[in-house]
């Protein structure tokens, strides 16, 4: 494509969206200043706005910027509003459709439109983690030598999807997601707004709180389920969004769950009891009214790393790793796919064998150690590493238990005050029961009745 053809899509895209477009993007910002949420990124100086040409008395904006968050944040509208607020040539590509050739033909209408027309270009890639190492290798050459302004959108994790070459030349730039008085004030805006509904209904209080669940921090979300729900109204003569026609228009019915009430604390609840008794299918509803009320993700996936160390513990010791891959993995992805990965979890917990073993035992020696239970570290346990620590006896008389048949030494380990104490009872369910067997021997060989077999260890 030669170009003035894309000088011509850039421009067509500073005119007035039409009518007959989606609201989303009607309502698409014109300005850094329309942007919803992202304070952190769009501050006096900050390299975006230094991008879009604003404080150009100090440094240069960056050569190469890659925006990471979850969909439906802003990371596309921040590009729009780059190719509007500055006199560059934007060119946007999709990772799902574009491959190297197109990349290669970016690049080379861009040294032909700087070296002829004087005009630096912008390149908006979308989706770049889909690009393999050798697509993104392609981009190099044009970022190292500022051909174009590389500004890439991703929703995976850009340490494991973009290459180190690449993420080394870039500046990575992380979106939080949206707030409730984020999207609040978007719906407020896209309501009144000429560009948007231009006040043809209103959107009571309960209409408002149904959207902001179903929208999931998502603004396209959010104002696609609006304008669906205008659309009924209207058509209804209605003057506002009732519940009940949003309802119907979205195809999606309110959940009666406040995050920052009862509900959530209560359907929260729920769901860890249903894991604890092994009802995998109640687990699974209660889940699943959370993930439909818009909860965030991460308090789930915390909820179910807890559970699998109160509940489970050692009777399946795996119940733990599972559930910390699943928090750092919707962390990475969020919703709407993090509701598999949070899914699963919480099959693997449900099913699981339970113990709650180890976690009476923390309370119980903590119980002790808070009502003074603790006492001075026996003499031979002491550090003996310091000079004139061997004068006061720390370290005389320690065991090493590597030294001793079967790795364990008959000697005293905790104060006198809680000598004896057994804080550890093992069930005998899943896992645990090897724990089981395990405690009683060495327990026993630790006080010395029962001497270790030549070679064998616990």
């Amino acid at each position: 494509m030669e170009p003035d053809l894309f000088t011509a899509a850039a421009e067509d895209r500073q005119e007035k969206e039409p009518s007959s477009s989606p609201l989303a993007v009607r309502m698409r910002p014109r300005t850094l200043d329309e942007v919803v949420g992202q304070r952190h990124l769009l501050k006096p100086g900050s390299p975006l706005r230094r991008l879009v040409g604003e404080g150009s008395g100090g440094p240069a904006g960056p050569s190469s910027v890659i925006l990471w968050g979850p969909p439906g944040i802003g990371k596309t509208t921040l590009a729009y509003v780059v190719s509007q607020a500055t006199n560059k040539r934007f060119v946007e590509l999709s990772a799902i459709t574009a491959g190297v050739k197109e990349v290669r033909a970016v690049i080379d209408g861009a040294r032909r439109a700087s070296g002829g027309y004087g005009k630096e270009t912008v390149l908006f890639l979308d989706e770049i983690h889909r690009f393999s190492k050798a697509q993104q290798d392609s981009l190099l050459p044009a970022v190292e030598n500022r051909w174009v302004t590389l500004v890439a959108a991703t929703t995976e994790n850009p340490y494991f999807s973009i290459i180190s070459p690449l993420l080394s030349r870039s500046l990575l730039l992380t979106l939080e997601p949206l707030t409730d008085d984020d999207l609040r004030g978007l719906l407020h805006r896209a309501l009144t707004d000429e560009r948007g509904l231009g006040g043809a209904v209103t959107l009571p209080a309960d209409s408002e709180a149904h959207l902001l669940r179903i929208a999931g921090g998502d603004a396209r979300r959010a104002l696609t389920a609006l304008e669906a729900g205008a659309g009924s109204a209207i058509a209804n003569g209605e003057g506002e969004i009732s519940l009940e026609t949003l309802q119907d228009a979205v195809n999606q019915a309110a959940v009666k769950y406040d995050r920052d009430g009862d509900q959530h604390y209560d359907v929260a609840s729920a769901l860890i009891k249903s894991i604890r008794g092994s009802d995998v299918d109640a687990a699974l509803h209660y889940l699943a009214r959370m993930i439909e009320a818009g909860e965030d993700p991460r308090f789930i996936a915390r909820r179910l790393m807890i559970s699998a160390s109160e509940d489970v513990g050692l009777a399946d010791p795996g119940a733990l790793q599972t559930t910390v891959a699943a928090a750092q993995a919707v962390a990475m992805i969020g919703f709407p796919e993090a509701r598999i990965i949070l899914g699963q979890a919480t099959v693997a917990l449900a099913l699981a064998p339970k113990s709650n073993a180890a976690y009476l035992a923390i309370d119980a020696a903590l119980a002790d150690v808070r009502a003074g239970l603790a006492g001075p570290v026996p003499p031979h346990l002491r550090d003996g590493h310091y000079k004139g620590a061997q004068k006061l006896g720390h370290g005389q008389g320690y065991l090493y238990p590597h030294d001793l048949p079967g790795g364990i030494a008959a000697q005293q380990y905790a104060p006198d005050a809680v000598h004896g104490k057994r804080y550890y009872e093992p069930t005998r369910y899943g896992a645990e029961a090897r724990y089981a067997d395990v405690v009683e021997r060495v327990r026993a060989r630790l006080r010395g009745e029962q001497p270790a077999p030549a070679g064998e260890g616990t």
